[in-house]
Parts: structure tokens; C-alpha cells; sequence
């Protein structure tokens, strides 16, 4: 269902115009309604209740992917047996996973250890005590797609590992209270920044959140961080995720040969948490959940 939007009500373009004074001409002179309003304006595709209901199966495999490698994580396991075990599980679910090949990646998930922001490519290296290991999971099933990521402790972690998991696990949360139809995307990354940076932290600029569902990445973009132009309103249907990179130190990155890892610049800890959301009457749902 689609949220009805009062006349003077702030129109959803960003525009900071009322509705009344902005797309309801619009809509009036063409015969759009919202869904089709944000497809032309946003290139974005609000989602059905048959849309969410396929995003919520998908997003249910990949939690349940998750669990299942978080239990080998430990002292002495590749990051490329992790892999395996990844694509294993999920081709055993009818499902695929979508990093395999997109764009060249080799992979079926992105494995990120320690000063690795993003995109860390699976291979030989063995994870030891006191890592700080991200899993990022993307599934499609039946048609449908769903992304989630979680950073995990290995063995006893350093207070550094702890203040960056946390400050990371706790942006999520705050980047998700900040959903809800009404609100803009751009308020979800003030808030985020804001939280990180007062407790000594610094959030990635070089990637963001992004829509997804239909599409491994869809409109609209979700920066985690205050920006201008980012100013779409919320409404029932949208769906995407908030996935903030918080680092200890600089919030510049660099990319390694492989052409995918992205590491901190300065060499310190850097994790993420992530999950597919969608927007609902009163706030949102995680179509991806797990306990934060």
C-alpha cells in the first residue's frame, strides 16, 4: 500500500515545495500516482506487498546463510572455505548468489578482515585471534534479491576491534530509526555521521547504501553521511539498504590490485553492518533480520 499524500503535505521530490504546489499538477495533468511518480522522477521502483513478501524470502536465506558461517569462524579458516561453504548452502536453496561473476567479481561473497572496508575478495588467507572478519551476503531467489552483512569477533577482540564493531552496529540502528514515510534519505546519513563522528569515528564517503529487489543495485543511493541532493522523501514500498562503513581513523580508502578490496587509507580497523529494509506506514522492517 501506498502512503496518501495530503495536499499540503511536503512533496516526496525533495523539492521543499507542498504537494500541492509541486507533483499534484503533475500527477493531475498526467494521471500518475506515486509509484509511477518515483519511477519517472527517481528511476526508483516502490515495491508490492507480492514484491516484499519474494525480497523477505530471499532476505531470510541470506540471514540464515550468515548464521551458518559465523559458526566455522574461528582461528586458522580461510576466508575462500567460508566461501565455499557460502555458495554451497545457497545453490542447496534453490537460490544464487549474486556477487558470483557480477562484474568479474569471482566470489560468492564478500569476506572484509580488519583494515578491509569493503568488497574483500575470498581466498587463501586464514583469519586469526583477535580479526575482525565482515561477511556480505547477496541471494537471488526466485528472481528476487536480498543483501546483508554482519563484522564477527574472532576469538578475544582488542578494544579497538570492539569500539569499531559497535559504533558500526549501532549506526545501523540509528540509520533505521531514521525511516519512516515523511523523512528524507539524506536524514538517514546526518544521523549516522553525526553518531559516528562524536564518538571518535569516521564514515566512509567512496560507498553507500543503494535500492535493491528487483536488481542486485537499484535507485535511490543511501549515503551514510550528510549530503546535499539527496533530499527523496520516504514513502511505502521503497526498498534498500543502509549498510554505513565505519573506520577508526581517516575516512579514506584505497583500492587494491584485484581491482575490489577497499582498504583504510591509514591501515586501521574499519567494520560494517548492513541490511534490505523497507519503508512501512510507521517506520520500516528489515526484510534481512538478525539481532542488533
Amino acid at each position: 500500500m501506498i502512503k496518501k499524500i495530503g495536499r499540503n503535505d511536503s512533496c516526496f521530490c525533495g523539492s521543499g515545495k507542498k504537494y500541492k504546489k509541486c507533483c499534484l499538477n503533475k500527477k493531475k495533468a498526467r494521471g500518475d500516482d506515486p509509484k509511477k511518480l518515483y519511477s519517472r522522477l527517481y528511476n526508483i521502483n516502490l515495491k508490492s506487498k507480492k514484491d516484499i513478501e519474494g525480497i523477505r524470502q530471499a532476505g531470510n536465506l541470506v540471514v540464515k546463510t550468515l548464521n551458518k558461517a559465523e559458526k566455522l569462524i574461528k582461528d586458522g579458516v580461510s576466508t575462500d572455505y567460508l566461501d565455499k561453504i557460502i555458495h554451497d548452502f545457497t545453490i542447496k536453496n534453490n537460490a544464487k548468489p549474486a556477487t558470483l561473476g557480477y562484474k568479474g567479481f569471482p566470489k560468492s561473497c564478500c569476506i572484509s578482515v580488519n583494515e578491509v572496508v569493503c568488497h574483500g575478495v575470498p581466498g587463501d588467507k586464514r583469519i586469526k585471534d583477535g580479526d575482525i572478519v565482515n561477511i556480505d551476503i547477496t541471494s537471488i531467489l526466485n528472481g528476487y534479491y536480498a543483501d546483508a552483512s554482519k563484522t564477527y569477533f574472532v576469538g578475544t577482540p582488542s578494544k579497538d576491534a570492539v569500539k569499531a564493531v559497535e559504533i558500526a552496529k549501532s549506526s545501523l540502528i540509528i540509520g533505521k530509526n531514521a525511516v519512516k514515510p515523511g523523512n528524507k534519505v539524506v536524514d538517514i546519513g546526518r544521523a549516522i555521521q553525526n553518531y559516528a563522528e562524536k564518538n571518535g569515528c569516521s564514515v566512509v564517503r567512496d560507498f553507500v547504501g543503494h535500492g535493491t529487489g528487483f536488481d542486485f543495485h537499484e535507485e535511490p543511493q543511501i549515503p551514510h553521511f550528510g549530503r546535499r541532493q539527496t533530499g527523496v522523501e520516504f514513502v511505502e514500498g521503497m526498498v534498500f539498504t543502509i549498510e554505513p562503513m565505519i573506520n577508526l581513523g581517516t575516512q579514506e580508502v584505497k583500492i587494491l590490485s584485484d581491482g575490489w578490496t577497499a582498504v583504510t587509507k591509514d591501515g586501521l580497523l574499519s567494520a560494517q553492518f548492513e541490511q534490505t529494509l523497507v519503508v512501512t506506514e510507521n517506520g520500516c522492517e528489515a526484510l534481512t533480520p538478525y539481532d542488533l
